[in-house]
């Protein structure tokens, strides 16, 4: 519990006087080790035990843990001990008091301020190593006979003025009454230091103060060497024996270096006697006598003493430090504690003796030139590359090119730097497998570096002091950079090998074996508990593949286990961040006030084994980072910018981040709150959700928090407003308030900590409040980790994807639209291949569930009225909707338990949550229209089929009467031979079939204009139909784009607008519905109006679609709509005609005529027709249907085959769709695929997809295995209704005669009402005077349907024509893969690039890769060269544009979204990303310029030297394709 609460810098750490006995029970304190276990650093706990054999003086326990700890803890525990401004040991016994340590190096890391009265007036101050710094030394001992407390009276002296403080232990404190077992012998040190006001300051410059425990005798050498170091020695004593006098007198110099204080007590006068004889004998002055009676108390002991200190405080600053007294230790057989480390020591010297006379920024552009103006450069080119603010005339992508090649230019030069001496004798050391020894060499570093910075710094802090004051702008931003420059710490070392690196690794130089290695070397250091630098902040670079490297290594160390908790604090400078994070979790964040942190720093934390369980993480991450709005900078250019990169980039990184508010400065306060908001806001907008904690410092009083319940609503208040300034600048004027941001409760999520400093500092010790709020803020902290789970932990790999990704965007002006993160796009890619499988299940059971209700429509009863039918639809289409409502339901679902989900990142991407729920609705609201559609077609075809029907059953009467009076004749006649019968059979067909004639054709063309005219009923057109009367001829010619098809305000832009561009659109327009109309016309249906309404509602999206691109008027849509109905009528009639010739009764009638013959034949011969019936049965009725069936199921079967097969992946969302058709065309090398691609997008994909379709159908007979299942399944559910068809209601078996035929096939046709259609008229004439009864017909039935099996599968097996099947499909799988992979089909305004969002109700419309705009027919006005440069670079230039929707203004490209607020364009990921394209463009530049009637593009020449494999890979990397 001592090393515990030290750590925690708790002033009641001493209070722990008794030891924890193991074997007693050890859950004597639930609470208390439930409360323990929420620290994540094991110590040897002690707790509260009523043993009285337990307890233990401090002072033993203070002396055993010295003697335990290592080096390092000690030096961390005297460091603590000395903030709590408590004594620290400075001789240390070895416990049994043979031997005694001089504790050099466990003081050497206690850095003070103070301020000397001789500096008090310029507000100067000295900052200096404790034990290097030269101060007067005052000695404390006491003889053997000593009643009164030297430690308390010392206790009173160093706190005269302020509330009295227990420096040193003494009696009257918890133990301190103790025996001492152990401590005897210890000499402890104290310093007292000035604050620079007279009035509050005992001594006028520091002093610092021994104590030695116990009585000199027992510890003569000790002693000894206290009164050699010593300014003055005050002896405490009642009286003094005869050894004693012996060492007194023994001592040299004692009349200016000894002080007797002595207790004078009422019966003691003999004592008293002897003591004033030992004065006189060792020559004292009176007044090195202090005496304390009974009439003087402590308080006026304790002036005299101070007094007698002033009074001996030397003129001139004394030679002698703690360093100097090694000497003299060691003389007097005193060990030295830093003496195990003397080679280290030397290592690090030797590396200082380089640095010599020379100036800090000369020393390193020697030593470590690789951080110098070079690397800062490279940091400047980044920024630019991402700006683009200095191009000039320069064409963009060409300026980016000399960018790219700057960059290169410097890395190579990087990398011919050889390794400096300095660097050399660094690495060196660092590469020691002995952990402990480079331990100790990174210490005498930083001790080495700290002491040269401080004397180094102290001139130029005090130089911008002056100015800050003056507010010289320029002098300041001067001066900042020579502090920057001349700052030289261990940081700038591992910097430096970092860099090293950096650039072998991206240049040339082997790597093999000095280099390689340094990554594993710093991921050791990180494991360590050495923090390693994230963010160079003099550079504001990252080097991005050194920190990769180091962790990705890390991450191998720990075996792949690096579950993050990262955690990070923010806020102004020297505001107490790094302090608040040191002790919290007890690590050693610099906080020194000569060099402030600059940039960020990272620092792994390991978490207990009994820890991990609870919070779900290997690590603890925390983040250190320089100070926001400093104010002395804040005036500079670019302070806002660089302090929003910051903010943004840390919390960006962080899962928790604490706001540290300890300004009292309002203005201040609302510029951090600002910079706070609005990393936030970015954060919320890119899909990070961490947790803010806002700490306010310095806050005091047992009601603090009550009373700043008006304060934490201003600090809401204020939130609120930074918010909605910050939501402005973003352009989210939906977001209002902080809470739409965060998850943010003003009493869960703001803290008040008080000050750290109880009084005045330097001499101020730790506020004890502000250790146990400190506590109590982690132990919330670490609660609300633990409950609150809701983002997927991430690991190394991608905790590197944010550094990688988050810092990229926060180089660019507009943050979030330039965000782009590998996790993100993964964790969208894998929402839209969830959402596509979601969506083809809910399109395959309303397919399914409509093939079933067609069927039904189809099956219903032929003798009802059309009114039955009409009422059937109804009631289908009312179940539809249920259904569809039902699984838009299941779907939502679907989608809600998705972002429940903890891994896949889900909680990235809950910006699009919104987008995919309005998709499944649009999704939803698309089916019904199509099932509704395809519903009222089935009642058109079954009214159809209905007259049709009617005419052939008219004429097969009529023709069946005639073949039973023929029969009859020839009966009651003379016996006719074969040939006789036939002949008379062929002149009664002839007579009986000359007058039959079929439907009326309908006039196609008419119905399809009246459709028209009823598509532009709301709108003023009537008189351009007045002179229409007929469709027959139009849309023969071609159709021609016109001046007059453009918007009348266009007028004055008329050079904006390219004919050639809407000729072209006008063609695809024509060319896609051209296709449609022929798909339509395929089918073996009559024509519906419902065709050419779907034909017309087409053309109206392509024109919603282009409207802004080609501003086309009423004119142009009717002459486009006119054009393609006449295409539309010819092909229509054409369908109708087929319709018409393939239900024509003369030719039905004519496909029986062999079976009537035979019919004819057999009953005049009366021979057993039961075999020959059953099989013409089968041929006529069931495989019509059995084919229709196994078309009818096929669509759905290859759509599930494709999405499941080899080449599913292409398929599983448009990303890998995409990328996958740029491939093929970037192998295939064939222009025209290129254009066709670019400027037909739809008609290519769809061809695209019926290709791939034809290809995978024929791979092994896929087709044929599919119609068999086809064919099994239907076989059995037709042998299945033949079986229960045979019994009657009643459920017997049905009776053995000829009238139970027609029973058993109206059975079969009511069980099998949803799977096929058995024509009745069909069914009547192949069973036309059935002699056979009815169990043998069951019998030759069951052998024919066995046959038919056969008989098709040989017909599958032979058949390979995929083509043709595609054709008869009513549900084309080539339309459901387009609907999958197509998207909203929206282009990109500028490069006409296809959007690749999932679903279709997305807000924004977004692709991977975007092209240079040339490709999307952009020509420069004037010298109309086609546009080479990307509108992904335009996006973050200063460039305009101008066009037809900007009315002929420039714009700014930054501000697009003001035309194209439905389109995000970020700046590609990288240069590489849009190879691809560039690449295309420089191939085929000639091609394209002659395609677009255009003049080639000036081409950057960077881009000439791009390969095809470059080309791939960048495609590659765009698409995130592994």
């Amino acid at each position: 519990m001592v090393l515990f609460q030290l750590f925690q810098i708790s002033g009641e750490c001493r209070n722990c006087t008794q030891l924890s006995n193991n074997n007693e029970d050890e859950n004597n304190d639930d609470d208390e080790d439930e409360e323990d276990n929420n620290y994540l650093f094991d110590s040897d706990l002690f707790t509260a035990d009523d043993s009285a054999d337990n307890k233990v003086n401090p002072l033993d326990l203070i002396v055993a843990l010295f003697l335990c700890a290592d080096s390092f803890l000690q030096q961390e525990m005297a460091l603590k001990m000395s903030m709590c401004q408590f004594s620290v040991p400075l001789l240390l016994p070895h416990g049994d008091n043979s031997q005694c340590s001089l504790m050099l190096w466990a003081l050497r890391d206690i850095v003070k301020e103070w301020c000397p009265h001789d500096l008090s007036e310029s507000k100067g101050f000295v900052e200096d190593s404790i034990v290097q710094a030269n101060i007067p030394f005052f000695t404390f001992v006491r003889m053997k006979n000593c009643s009164l407390s030297k430690s308390q009276m010392l206790n009173h002296v160093l706190s005269r003025g302020q509330q009295n403080h227990n420096i040193f232990i003494h009696r009257d404190m918890k133990g301190g009454a103790l025996k001492r077992e152990i401590a005897n012998g210890l000499v402890e040190v104290c310093w007292y230091l000035p604050c620079g006001k007279e009035k509050l300051d005992i001594f006028p410059g520091p002093v610092a103060f021994a104590n030695l425990r116990g009585d000199i005798c027992e510890s003569l050498n000790q002693f000894n060497f206290l009164y050699q170091v010593s300014t003055a020695t005050f002896v405490f004593l009642d009286k003094v024996e005869d050894n004693e006098r012996k060492i007194l007198t023994s001592l040299q110099d004692v009349k200016s270096k000894l002080f007797l204080v002595v207790n004078c007590k009422d019966n003691s006068r003999e004592d008293m006697m002897f003591v004033k004889k030992i004065r006189k004998e060792l020559e004292l002055p009176k007044s090195s006598m202090k005496t304390k009676d009974s009439k003087v108390n402590v308080a006026e002991l304790s002036e005299k003493l101070c007094a007698a200190i002033k009074t001996s405080l030397p003129n001139k600053t004394p030679t002698l430090n703690i360093v100097n007294m090694v000497k003299i230790a060691v003389e007097l057989g005193l060990s030295v504690d830093e003496s195990t480390s003397d080679k280290q020591k030397k290592a690090a010297e030797e590396i200082m003796k380089g640095i010599g006379v020379r100036t800090i920024p000369d020393y390193k552009k020697q030593q470590l030139p690789l951080q110098g103006d070079n690397w800062k450069r490279l940091s400047q080119l980044e920024k630019e590359e991402c700006r683009l603010k200095k191009s000039g005339d320069l064409g963009l992508e060409e300026y980016k090119s000399q960018l790219k090649e700057e960059k290169q230019k410097i890395r190579n030069d990087q990398n011919k730097y050889k390794l400096s001496k300095a660097m050399t004798s660094f690495i060196e050391s660092l590469s020691t497998r002995d952990k402990e020894k480079r331990d100790f060499f990174l210490r005498w570093m930083k001790l080495n570096l700290d002491t040269h910075s401080r004397s180094k710094l102290f001139e130029l802090r005090n130089k911008f002091k002056e100015q800050c004051e003056k507010k010289d702008i320029e002098l300041i931003a001067k001066l900042d950079q020579d502090l920057m420059e001349s700052s030289l710490g261990v940081e700038h070392y591992m910097r430096e090998m970092g860099l090293i690196y950096e650039f072998s690794v991206s240049g040339s130089r082997n790597t093999a074996d000095e280099i390689s290695h340094l990554p594993g070397l710093a991921a050791e250091m990180l494991l360590d508990g050495y923090p390693l630098e994230l963010l160079d902040g003099d550079a504001s670079n990252i080097p991005e593949r050194w920190v990769t490297d180091v962790l990705t290594e890390l991450h191998k160390k720990v075996g792949g286990k690096s579950r993050l908790l990262v955690l990070s604090v923010l806020g102004v400078q020297s505001t107490g961040k790094s302090t608040l994070l040191n002790t919290m979790f007890g690590v050693q964040f610099p906080v020194s006030s000569g060099r402030c942190t600059r940039g960020a720093y990272m620092l792994f934390l390991k978490v207990g084994e009994d820890m991990k369980h609870e919070l779900n993480y290997e690590y603890i991450v925390l983040i250190d980072t320089e100070g926001l709005k400093s104010p002395d900078l804040a005036e500079l250019d670019e302070s806002y910018v660089h302090d929003n990169q910051m903010a943004t980039f840390v919390i960006g990184l962080s899962d928790v981040t604490i706001i540290n508010l300890a300004m009292e400065n309002s203005t201040e306060m609302k510029d951090i709150l600002q910079i706070a908001a609005h990393a936030f806001l970015r954060m919320k907008e890119i899909g990070k959700k961490p947790v803010c904690h806002f700490v306010h410092q310095n806050v005091s009083g047992v009601s603090a928090h009550a009373k700043t319940i008006t304060d934490r609503k201003k600090l809401l208040d204020q939130l609120n407003e930074m918010t909605q300034i910050a939501a402005k600048m973003e352009k989210k004027p939906s977001i209002k308030a902080f809470t739409d941001v965060l998850d943010y409760d003003i009493d869960k999520n703001h803290w008040n900590i008080p000050g750290l400093w109880h009084g005045t500092p330097p001499m101020a010790p730790v506020n004890t409040g502000y250790s146990e709020a400190v506590a109590d803020l982690k132990k919330n902290l670490l609660a609300t980790v633990k409950t609150d789970q809701s983002n997927e932990v991430s690991q190394i790999p991608e905790f590197l994807e944010w550094i990688r990704s988050l810092w990229k965007a926060v180089k660019y002006e507009n943050f979030i639209f330039s965000f782009r993160n590998t996790l993100v796009a993964q964790a969208y890619d894998n929402l839209c291949k969830e959402f596509s499988q979601w969506e083809w299940q809910f399109r395959k059971k309303i397919l399914s569930w409509q093939t079933d209700a067609e069927m039904e429509i189809l099956n219903s009863d032929n003798e009802a009225d059309i009114r039955i039918w009409s009422k059937l639809v109804e009631s289908k289409k009312s179940q539809m909707s249920e259904k569809i409502a039902s699984e838009e339901r299941k779907m939502k679902e679907k989608l809600t338990n998705y972002y429940k989900k903890k891994d896949q990142n889900v909680n990235l991407i809950e910006k699009h949550k919104t987008d995919f729920f309005n998709s499944i609705s649009s999704v939803a609201k698309e089916i019904k229209h199509s099932v509704n559609n395809k519903l009222d077609c089935a009642l058109e075809l079954k009214i159809s089929s209905k007259k049709v029907q009617d005419i052939q059953k008219k004429y097969r009467g009529g023709v069946e009467d005639e073949v039973m009076k023929l029969l009859s004749d020839c009966k009651n006649s003379d016996k006719l031979s074969d040939e006789q019968l036939r002949d008379k059979f062929e002149k009664m067909w002839t007579e009986a079939t000359k007058n039959v004639s079929g439907l009326k054709e309908r006039d196609i063309a008419a119905c399809v204009l009246k459709q028209l005219r009823g598509n532009f009923s709301n709108q003023n057109v009537n008189e351009k139909f007045q002179n229409i009367t007929d469709l027959k001829e139009i849309g023969k010619d071609p159709f021609k784009a016109r001046r007059e098809h453009t918007d009348s305000y266009m007028e004055k832009f008329k050079h904006l607008i390219r004919l050639g561009d809407l000729q072209k659109f006008a063609d695809s327009v024509i060319e896609s519905c051209t296709r449609f109309v022929l798909d339509k016309a395929k089918t073996y249906t009559d024509y519906q109006d419902s065709f050419t309404r779907d034909l017309l509602e087409k053309i109206d999206e392509y024109l919603d679609q282009s409207y802004k691109h080609h501003k086309t008027n009423m004119q142009f849509e009717f002459d486009l709509k006119f054009h393609m109905c006449g295409i539309a009528s010819r092909e229509f009639l054409k369908m109708h005609q087929k319709f018409l010739s393939d239900n024509d009764p003369q030719i039905q009638l004519q496909k029986y005529k062999t079976q009537y013959l035979t019919d004819f034949l057999d009953l005049y011969k009366e021979r057993d027709d039961c075999q020959r019936k059953a099989k013409t049965f089968v041929q006529f009725c069931i495989k019509p249907a059995v084919e229709e069936y196994i078309n009818r199921s096929l669509g759905i079967n290859i759509v599930d085959e494709i999405l499941t097969g080899c080449h599913s992946a292409e398929f599983s969302s448009r990303s890998p769709f995409q990328y996958n058709i740029q491939e093929e065309l970037l192998q295939k090398e064939d222009f025209d695929s290129l254009v066709k691609y670019i400027c037909n997008y739809e008609i290519y994909v769809k061809d695209w997809i019926f290709q791939h379709i034809q290809q995978q159908m024929l791979e092994n007979k896929t087709l044929c295995k599919l119609k068999q299942e086809n064919l099994k399944v239907i076989v059995h559910k037709i042998t299945a209704a033949l079986e229960q068809a045979i019994k009657g209601p009643d459920g017997v078996q049905l009776p053995d005669n000829n009238e139970s035929i027609t029973e058993l096939i109206s059975n079969m046709r009511k069980y099998l009402i949803k799977d096929i259609s058995i024509s009745e008229e069909d069914e009547k004439t192949a069973l036309f005077q059935i002699q056979s009864t009815c169990h043998p017909f069951i019998n030759s039935l069951k052998m024919s349907i066995e046959d038919l099996k056969e008989q098709l599968q040989e017909e599958f097996s032979k058949s390979e024509n995929v083509t043709e099947t595609l054709s008869k499909l009513p549900i084309k799988p080539q339309d459901e893969l387009f609907r999958r992979v197509f998207g909203c089909g929206k282009q990109c305004p500028f490069c006409k690039v296809p959007c690749e969002a999932g679903g279709k109700g997305h807000e924004k419309h977004h692709a991977a890769v975007h092209r240079p705009k040339g490709l999307g027919r952009y020509s420069y006005d004037g010298s109309d060269k086609l546009v080479e440069t990307l509108c992904t670079t335009d996006v973050q230039s200063e460039r305009r544009f101008k066009n037809a929707d900007t009315k002929g203004e420039w714009h700014p490209y930054k501000d697009y979204t003001k035309y194209y607020p439905d389109w995000h364009i970020p700046p590609d990921p990288s240069m590489e990303a849009s190879d691809y394209w560039k690449f295309v463009l420089v191939k085929y530049n000639d091609r394209f310029a002659q395609e677009y009637e255009a003049k080639p593009a000036d081409v950057p020449e960077a881009w000439r030297r791009i390969t095809k494999e470059q080309a791939l890979k960048g495609l590659k990397d765009a698409f995130n394709i592994k």
